[in-house]
């Protein structure tokens, strides 16, 4: 059964300037147990909540078969991390996500692709690795709330 591993709700953004400097400090309680996400604005206390350059791109999916082991969402710095479903393949499409407190509509936009950031975050490799796999970047059709555990997931054509 499909499972939401964990959640990021981070209002900082870490990697700025050059990856050699490493990654601002992570602020805590980034990762959480539940997020609120509002339609067309993202996810309630994330960096990119209502950011008019992030408006199609708000809310960030990857799939956890494509993070090496140890690898978590303060590494990849992406909101929603799902076990069980192919997300890089659904661009295009509508995912529903229902976790127990009603189904959320994410319209999957495009890819998001991995920087160079990956290979200082996770390890040597994980740039190159994550071509193809880096997860999706999609915009909230409707409010809800996502909580970590087991998730429906329904997908539409988009």
């Amino acid at each position: 059964m499909p499972e939401i591993v964990q959640l990021l709700a981070s209002a900082v953004h870490r990697y700025e300037g050059r990856p050699s400097d490493g990654p601002a400090p992570a602020p805590p309680g980034e990762l959480t147990t539940a997020v609120q996400v509002r339609a067309g604005l993202g996810i309630v206390g994330d960096r990119y909540y209502a950011h008019p350059a992030h408006h199609d791109a708000s809310v960030t999916v990857i799939a956890a078969e494509s993070l090496p082991a140890g690898a978590d969402l303060r590494r990849t710095r992406r909101n929603v991390l799902l076990a069980g479903v192919a997300v890089d393949d659904l661009v295009g499409s509508i995912l529903i996500l229902d976790s127990g407190d009603g189904p959320v509509r994410l319209r999957v936009r495009r890819r998001a692709n991995p920087c160079a950031w990956m290979d200082v975050a996770i390890g040597p490799g994980a740039f190159r690795a994550l071509r193809g796999k880096g997860g999706v970047r999609c915009t909230p059709l409707t409010d809800g709330i996502l909580r970590v555990g087991p998730v429906t997931v329904e997908i539409e054509p988009g």
